[in-house]
């Protein structure tokens, strides 16, 4: 009996033993899918059709697991906008949620198409008479800029240009 007793005793200690030897796990979102869109990550200057279009900071926030834009368009009645973008490894697919000073709700997801992040999804159209499909793709450049080609689409065939931006890093020290 006394050798059962001493037996049950050392069982907590044995266990937690084993538990000191098993490796950690790995920490939240350090999947390399995470990183995917981590070319966007920075402070930038943005242009279209050669003219200022406004100012985009991009950072990680929550540990490295999801990005946060926050875009301050150009000139007096430039819009502000802000999105949350966060890869579902459930779904093995990138989210994004924007919204804007304007009342503009978009919500698209993608991946990586060669070397870019493009992401679509569909929101009803401006003028109400049905939905159109959005498309949007940040391509990295050799250079270190970044394209950021919006599309809309009623058809899925036609695309129009909403936006075409060519983002710039501020300098450091600006």
């Amino acid at each position: 009996m006394r050798f059962l007793i001493v037996l049950l005793l050392c069982i907590p200690t044995l266990t937690h033993a084993q538990d000191e030897d098993a490796p950690p796990p790995p920490p939240p979102c350090s999947d390399p899918a995470y990183r995917q869109f981590d070319f966007w990550i920075g402070e930038w200057n943005v242009t279209s059709n050669g003219q200022p279009a406004g100012t985009n900071r991009i950072r990680k926030i929550h540990g490295g697991c999801a990005l946060e834009e926050n875009w301050q368009g150009a000139g007096a009645g430039g819009i502000s906008g802000s999105s949350f973008n966060i890869y579902d490894q459930a779904n093995e697919r990138w989210h994004q949620t924007w919204v804007d000073a304007g009342g503009t709700l978009l919500q698209i997801d993608g991946g990586l198409n060669g070397g870019a992040m493009v992401m679509s999804g569909e929101r009803p159209s401006p003028d109400g008479s049905g939905r159109s499909t959005h498309r949007i793709t940040w391509t990295p450049n050799p250079d270190g800029t970044v394209r950021q080609l919006w599309e809309a689409s009623r058809d899925g065939q036609t695309w129009s240009v909403l936006f075409d931006g060519l983002y710039t890093r501020v300098a450091s020290g600006e």
